[in-house]
């Protein structure tokens, strides 16, 4: 009984939490929960960014179909080891966990397997950490076999290492003689069963992508544009403008998970442009790894328009993130447009009524000239919203992809 018994309730516990390849697509729960945010100040870091990085984290926590009530800092020089935060500012959350009646607490940072147990044993309440929000957001929002699969593939790869110390009932029965064995075990099928489904999933992945790369071939020697940026910085929205189709684009996090492809024309050249997913600062590795496959578009692209989020406080944060997944993806060195999207927010954040017209065009020429020493580029400043200078850039991208036509295009 006790080991049937246990048995089953492990296995309750880790569907309710991953299903084993079954995520729900609604994301983390029905209806709106109450969350509160909890981070940690390092020592290399200051209150200000830590706050920037906790609202991109109340972002996502919006995406995902949470409301934030609280958030709770505290300095450290490094995580604890058992609890991440210090165990009296652990029993302060707690209180208010209980007072509040909150849904959940979600961690800037990954928490292991152990961490996770404890905190949840001190709460009372679900623990999620940045990198399973973001698994989570992508299962809401994965449609197609391939970005299902990719996310599933992630998941499982998450869950696997954390295994062990979310195991909690043989934690309570460790002191008991005889069931160790049967539970180390019982820890060791279930990671067989996970590993089965992480090969079962490459398996289907590298079929699926045996098959774009044959639709990537029947494309012809068509040039081919990429749309990349930081999560939320418009690219969807420029794919919609360039392309006059109807690309899924809202105010939120990761609208975008599959690779969208459109043939474009301008001045009757043809070329192929693609919008992909968005980039973000502490993006899961097994997340990364898993959507490469996606990111193909990417590396076979002849151009990259890099879209950047102007308005945002940490757009060259955004910048650096990109850049290093581009570095990581081997594709830094392509032909790239570096576009400052979001111009009319970007006036209405910084700009007040008493700076005449004259005045905001020299902060915006010498904010250019700025930016183009500082990443060695020619860059554009443009508003997909409004269409500003829209005309400026479908005009530098032709003349690029003419470029890398080379001649050989016969124009028709």
């Amino acid at each position: 009984m006790g080991k049937k018994g246990s048995r089953k309730n492990h296995k309750v516990q880790v569907e309710n939490t991953w299903n084993l390849g079954e995520k729900a697509k609604t994301g983390l729960q029905r209806g709106i929960e109450k969350a509160v945010l909890v981070a940690i100040i390092r020592q290399n870091q200051d209150e200000e960014q830590v706050t920037e990085y906790l609202d991109e984290l109340a972002f996502l926590a919006e995406t995902a179909g949470a409301k934030t009530i609280k958030r709770v800092v505290q300095k450290l020089q490094h995580p604890n080891q058992q609890t991440f935060i210090g165990k009296g500012k652990l029993e302060e959350l707690a209180l208010f966990v209980e007072e509040n009646k909150i849904d959940l607490v979600i961690f800037d940072d990954d928490l292991t397997g152990k961490q996770t147990n404890n905190i949840e044993e001190s709460l009372k309440c679900k623990i999620v950490d940045r990198s399973s929000l973001i698994l989570d957001i992508f299962a809401s929002r994965a449609r197609t076999a391939q970005a299902k699969t990719q996310v599933e593939l992630a998941q499982m790869q998450y869950l696997l290492p954390r295994l062990r110390g979310l195991w909690t009932h043989l934690e309570r029965q460790r002191g008991g003689i005889g069931m160790r064995g049967p539970g180390e075990k019982e820890i060791e099928t279930d990671r067989r069963i996970i590993r089965d489904k992480i090969s079962v999933l490459k398996e289907k992945l590298d079929k699926i992508d045996r098959q774009n790369k044959t639709q990537r071939k029947n494309r012809g020697g068509m040039v081919r544009a990429s749309f990349v940026g930081y999560t939320n910085v418009g690219k969807s929205t420029l794919m919609n403008l360039m392309s006059k189709s109807q690309v899924f684009a809202e105010n939120k996090l990761f609208a975008t998970l599959d690779t969208t492809v459109r043939k474009v024309v301008l001045e009757a050249m043809p070329f192929l442009l693609s919008d992909t997913v968005g980039f973000i600062r502490k993006l899961p590795h097994h997340l990364v790894e898993s959507f490469k496959s996606t990111l193909d578009e990417v590396r076979e692209s002849d151009i990259l328009i890099h879209v950047v989020d102007i308005a945002h406080p940490c757009y060259k944060d955004h910048i650096t993130t990109v850049l290093k997944t581009l570095l990581d993806l081997k594709v830094e060195d392509k032909p790239t447009i570096l576009v400052f999207n979001k111009m009319d927010l970007f006036r209405k954040n910084y700009f007040d009524d008493f700076i005449g017209e004259e005045t905001k065009l020299e902060i915006e020429e010498e904010l250019k000239i700025s930016l183009q020493k500082q990443y060695e580029q020619e860059v554009m400043f443009v508003s997909a919203t409004t269409g500003e200078s829209i005309d400026e850039f479908k005009t530098k991208l032709h003349a690029m992809v003419e470029a890398k036509y080379g001649g050989k295009f016969t124009y028709y």
